[in-house]
């Protein structure tokens, strides 16, 4: 069985933050969601639950966590115009773009959602030639 990622975001509005992710083309699994959690499926391998803040602090009480629960949250894209698109859709919804990032063969924007996680969306440009990328002549 193949590992599935969970990414647990603390939300001020289950229905609010449901609709921002629906808007940017994932589902949502129903059979995990409630009115305190949505299930939204990113992937087969991932999946994010938009918790309500209060139910979000039953799980971090009393086991050492910092009082903070902050993470930055990477995703790949199959192009450089499904970055731009999906930056596209969380801006429309409600969402921050922030400036894109070209790095050589890398290309990447991020956004900022209603409730202030940061996803970062990257499209890595594979070479024609693979011996041109410095990654694998690093390894020869």
């Amino acid at each position: 069985m193949d590992r599935i990622i969970f990414v647990n975001l603390p939300v001020r509005d289950v229905v609010a933050s449901r609709t921002f992710y629906t808007s940017l083309g994932f589902g949502v699994n129903e059979r995990y969601s409630d009115e305190q959690v949505a299930c939204v499926v990113v992937s087969g391998a991932i999946l994010v639950m938009l918790i309500e803040r209060g139910r979000f602090a039953d799980f971090i009480a009393d086991d050492g966590a910092p009082s903070s629960v902050q993470v930055r949250t990477g995703l790949s894209a199959r192009s450089r115009s499904e970055v731009d698109d999906i930056v596209a859709r969380a801006v429309a919804a409600g969402g921050t773009a922030h400036p894109a990032v070209q790095e050589g063969g890398m290309y990447g924007r991020s956004f900022t959602d209603p409730d202030g996680h940061v996803w970062e969306l990257i499209h890595m440009a594979m070479p024609a030639d693979p011996s041109h990328d410095p990654a694998i002549a690093a390894r020869s």
